[in-house]
């Protein structure tokens, strides 16, 4: 078995960072495994090996021309790899892979990696999901989104979580409060700011460290201005290292409007850290967090219930202590090993025709 991963870059990000994993569970099983991105080279992940990268293009900037070469590069792949398995993460990757495979026998498995309401073109998304032989879901809600003749050629996969994580810290955790993802509208830092600021007002020695870049870092930092949290708000930037910093957090909080599967959410609770995440659509969150056993959900947009939510940590150890305990189970729940093996599965079944 052979297998193409299609993606824009390996940059960073939650798909690039499943594909980390996942690539890097192929090889060791033996799987002749290949990263293809569309537009870009970098690669901020650690992979086996054995794991080929591959750069077909950089980014077009909307350029027919660029585009056209790119499908004519990614073509010539595919038919020198006649019985690979092409797995297209994100809807635009598994629109070109679609295009470019056109004629050819090689069969594709599209993954759609968000809240499937949150995609602007979705004529785009319908050609790439009719081009896929298979169309792979984070959550059942996301699946439910689409028509008949998506839902039957669909399932339902979750996120890997990763097996080189620190272990779980054990001991008295600093009074912290971090966020880990990138500053943009999706994961709706302002909530959080605004809800940290209710919260700070009785909790007063508690900091938050925002990890992450993105096009509303300066906005986030005038609000911490205009709220008067500048000497309690920290901005840390991207750092690779994020889960050995944050370890010893007080907890963890995901603001999020919608999400697919976060995995900072994921890895949050496998290192034991007590975990609050809006309720956001597709229903990543839920399927993760059991309501006040291995975490806390609040409702998207709701500053008051998610300021509420930090309080109810922060004045009781003793609840902080058990939802990190028992949040470790994703470790086991969504291990890469028990991931790796359902996407072999259905590699599988794609490459006998089942």
């Amino acid at each position: 078995m052979k297998v193409i991963f299609i993606i824009p870059s390996m940059a960073g990000g939650g798909a690039e960072r499943v594909i980390s994993v996942l690539a890097n569970a192929f090889a060791a099983r033996g799987i002749e495994t290949e990263i293809m991105m569309t537009a870009g080279s970098e690669c901020v992940y650690t992979l086996d090996p054995k794991v080929s990268l591959l750069c077909v293009g950089e980014k077009t900037g909307g350029s027919l021309t660029k585009r056209i070469n790119r499908i004519f590069r990614m073509r010539r792949i595919f038919a020198r790899n006649r019985k690979a398995l092409l797995l297209a993460f994100e809807p635009d990757a598994a629109f070109f892979a679609g295009i470019a495979k056109l004629g050819l026998s090689a069969k594709m498995a599209a993954s759609e990696r968000n809240d499937p309401a949150s995609f602007g073109s979705g004529r785009i998304r319908r050609i790439a999901y009719t081009l896929s032989d298979r169309v792979v879901f984070q959550t059942g809600g996301a699946m439910e989104y689409f028509g008949g003749s998506i839902r039957k050629k669909g399932c339902v996969i979750p996120n890997p979580v990763s097996g080189l994580l620190p272990e779980p810290f054990a001991g008295k955790r600093r009074k912290t409060v971090v966020s880990v993802g990138r500053l943009e509208e999706q994961k709706n830092h302002r909530l959080l700011l605004m809800a940290f600021k209710e919260f700070s007002d009785r909790f007063k020695d508690y900091t938050l460290h925002l990890y992450g870049k993105g096009a509303l870092e300066q906005e986030l930092r005038e609000l911490a201005g205009t709220l008067g949290m500048e000497d309690k708000v920290f901005f840390e930037g991207f750092q690779r290292d994020v889960l050995q910093l944050a370890a010893d957090a007080g907890m963890y909080v995901l603001s999020s409007d919608y999400e697919g599967i976060s995995n900072s959410l994921l890895e949050a609770m496998a290192i034991g850290l007590p975990v609050i995440s809006t309720d956001c659509p597709c229903g990543g969150s839920r399927l993760c967090i059991e309501q006040g056993v291995n975490g806390l959900l609040t409702p998207v947009g709701d500053v008051r219930a998610l300021a509420e939510a930090m309080s109810s940590i922060a004045e009781s150890q003793e609840l902080g202590d058990r939802l990190g305990r028992e949040a470790l189970c994703v470790r086991e729940r969504f291990s890469a090993d028990n991931i790796a093996a359902r996407w072999i599965g259905l590699l599988e079944e794609m490459e006998t025709g089942r």
